[in-house]
């Protein structure tokens, strides 16, 4: 009998003890927010910089300019498309972590309950056993 009741409270640190806590997932959703945030602030200013290379490529093209500046302008156009193309690549992949880190974290919540929920029925289970014991 003091066996059965050994076995019963082993199980029920186990169950409790294999649960992730809000801390421990605030710690490693947090590393990531911080670096989506960098990643949206980098888009940010590369947008504003491609807004300001299109419009002095506009200005330039207004005044004249020599074939072999035209061909250097366009290169640079082309080069600052194809970086707001790998920063918005970057932010869409940022935003995907975020939503894998918000769905780790509604995970944790769930196993957070079923924990309880678990310890809840061990502590009846528990009581039934010592009230059997009684009799």
């Amino acid at each position: 009998m003091k066996r059965m009741t050994m076995f019963g409270f082993l199980g029920c640190v186990l169950l409790v003890s294999g649960c992730a806590t809000d801390r421990y997932v605030k710690d490693q959703v947090d590393p990531l927010a911080n670096r989506m945030n960098t990643l949206e602030g980098k888009v940010g200013a590369l947008e504003n910089r491609l807004a300001s290379d299109e419009a002095k490529l506009a200005q330039v093209q207004a005044t004249g300019m020599s074939p072999a500046d035209r061909a250097a302008l366009q290169d640079a156009k082309e080069t600052a498309n194809r970086a707001l193309e790998l920063a918005k690549k970057a932010e869409t992949e940022a935003q995907a972590a975020r939503s894998d880190a918000g769905k780790s974290e509604a995970a944790a919540r769930d196993a957070k309950q079923a924990a309880l929920e678990a310890e809840k029925a061990a502590k009846k289970s528990e009581k039934i056993f010592r009230l059997n014991q009684k009799k």
